[in-house]
This record gives structure tokens, C-alpha cells and sequence, in this order.
């Protein structure tokens, strides 16, 4: 397996700095083994949860002998136990993702970002899955725990080229369709899209029960729109090429980027699930740090 693939895609700052605070599960995951997380199975280890009667086969061993004498009935302890989570990671692997004003384009930023992710998930024994997609699936990793999964995970994204087109919504209701278990989904993309599809999957992958993360990648230069003169603009994803000048239409394209962003960002706070504008201009360990810090204050767990 290509080591060098992996020392490519590795931004040592930002896994010193992600692996410091954790990629904890927010709310209520079902995991494959003992974990950090909290899992909605209860047994008999870990940290009291409630009781609940006695039936005959029990453990008497778990009998709560203080309930008995107060009350005359027999009633079991249950325990919550720990376990771990499968974060899928959903990179967007279209044409539009190519655009770059700086040292990297989106998509170089996106596929460091998935691999650092994946990096610090592995690391503290939780689980990850990977799927680069456009319109289809391209390139999955099923779910995997194994820490030197690493380099088969960078050795896919370092190989991979966005060429076609985008088909998010219906990728985000496939993951919903195909896993059972509720888990984390973590979608990477500049999401380029039909803005009511994407959220239509986000409601499912919710409804199922996932938690789910957008990192929304855009260049600065999409943000911002600070071309002078007269500017040949190439089509991407099979769209034509336009000419013109772009003071003339400067106020009405940060207008209507302000609403699709808008559009999202509040289509995701009204799915409870988090929103993350990245602006590739910005260090990688800053974006994940500063998120990562977050998603510790508000952890509901």
C-alpha cells in the first residue's frame, strides 16, 4: 500500500489538533463494539441507566436488593453501555469541485479534510466508511475499524479525479436506504446542487436516525467575486463558457449566493444537524479545530 500517498493528505497540525479534542457522537449511535459513544442497546456494564421488572430466566445477580426491601418487588439494574460509531464520509467528487484560485482547489482541500477525519476516527477506535461520489458512487471503502485502513483510504482519494456531474440528494437517500444502523454522516462538498434535493436527504438520513455533518468547501474567490476586466468564465460540469465583465454582475451573484447559502445553512439548523461554511483560503486545522471545539460545547452527551 502507497505510504506516500498518506503522508501527502495528512495536514500533521490539523490531526494533532482534531485528535486532541475527539470526534465524539452527539446523540445516540449503534456501534460494533465498546466505545466512547453511548448506545441505545442496554446490558449489564458500564453506567446505570434505569430498572425494569423482573421476568423469570433473569440474572438474580442484578437484582436491586434496596428496591426489594423498599417496595416488596424485584426489579433488575440496566446499564447503558459505551460503544463506538461508523462515520461515513461522503466526499463530493464532481467536476465543480476542481475549481481552485489558490495552492489547492476544493477538492484537494475536501480529500486532505476526509483524510484527516478518517485518520482521527480510526485512531480512537471508532469506525469510517468512504464514498467519493458524483452522479453515482466511484469509489467505496466499506466500514472498517482497522487503523491500517489509513493507507487504502488515502491511496483512494489521492488517486481520485472529479470529472462528471453532481447527484447529492440522491446519494444522501441511498445511505439512508442502505445502512441500518444509526451512525455519523459526514458530507463534504461545495454543494452545487438542487439545494431542495440535498436537504430532502439530509430529513432522510435524520429520520433514520443519523447524525449528520455538512462541511460546505468553497474557494475564496467564489465568496468573494473579485474578478476585474473582461473575464472568460469556463463552464464545469457541461456548462457553457460565459464572457463578461464581472462589475456588472458582482451585486446580483453575492445576492444570490447569500440566499443559497442561507437556503442551506437553515435547512440544516431546522434538521438539527451541523453546518460548516469552509473557506479554503483558511488552514485546515484551524476549520477543524474551531468545529471540532464546538461540537465539544454543545455535546449533548
Amino acid at each position: 500500500m502507497p505510504q506516500n500517498a498518506s503522508a501527502q493528505l495528512m495536514d500533521p497540525v490539523a490531526i494533532a489538533r482534531a485528535e486532541a479534542l475527539g470526534i465524539l457522537a452527539r446523540e445516540i449511535v449503534e456501534g460494533f463494539m465498546v466505545g466512547e459513544n453511548k448506545s441505545p442497546f442496554h446490558g449489564f456494564s458500564i453506567e446505570f441507566s434505569q430498572h425494569r421488572e423482573y421476568a423469570p430466566g433473569d440474572d438474580t445477580r442484578h437484582l436491586d436488593w434496596k428496591v426489594l426491601g423498599r417496595t416488596d418487588r424485584y426489579y433488575l439494574k440496566q446499564y447503558e453501555q459505551e460503544t463506538n460509531y461508523v462515520a461515513h464520509l461522503l466526499l463530493d467528487g464532481s467536476e465543480s469541485m476542481n475549481y481552485g484560485s489558490g495552492k489547492l482547489t476544493k477538492f484537494q482541500y475536501a480529500k486532505v479534510m476526509a483524510a484527516c477525519l478518517a485518520y482521527v476516527i480510526l485512531l480512537q477506535r471508532d469506525a469510517v466508511s468512504l464514498n467519493i461520489f458524483d452522479t453515482r458512487a466511484r469509489t467505496i471503502i466499506p466500514r472498517t475499524g482497522n487503523r491500517d485502513m489509513i493507507f487504502e483510504i488515502t491511496a483512494r482519494l489521492a488517486a481520485f479525479q472529479p470529472t462528471g456531474g453532481t447527484g447529492i440528494g440522491p446519494m444522501l437517500h441511498s445511505l439512508a436506504h442502505q445502512t441500518r444502523r444509526r451512525g455519523l454522516v459526514i458530507v463534504i462538498s461545495d454543494l452545487f446542487d438542487d439545494e431542495a434535493k440535498i436537504l430532502d436527504g439530509i430529513r432522510h438520513l435524520r429520520f433514520k436516525g443519523h447524525e449528520v455533518i455538512v462541511f460546505q468547501v468553497l474557494d475564496q474567490h467564489e465568496l468573494e467575486f473579485p474578478f476585474q476586466g473582461m473575464v472568460e468564465f469556463s463552464g464545469l460540469e457541461q456548462l457553457p463558457k460565459v464572457l463578461t465583465r464581472p462589475v456588472e454582475i458582482r451585486k446580483s451573484y453575492l445576492g444570490e449566493l447569500e440566499n443559497f447559502l442561507n437556503f442551506i445553512r437553515r435547512g440544516c439548523e431546522k434538521n438539527r444537524c451541523h453546518y460548516t461554511l469552509v473557506n479554503t483560503a483558511h488552514s485546515l486545522h484551524e476549520v477543524l479545530s474551531g468545529y471540532l471545539a464546538f461540537r465539544r460545547r454543545t455535546a449533548t452527551r
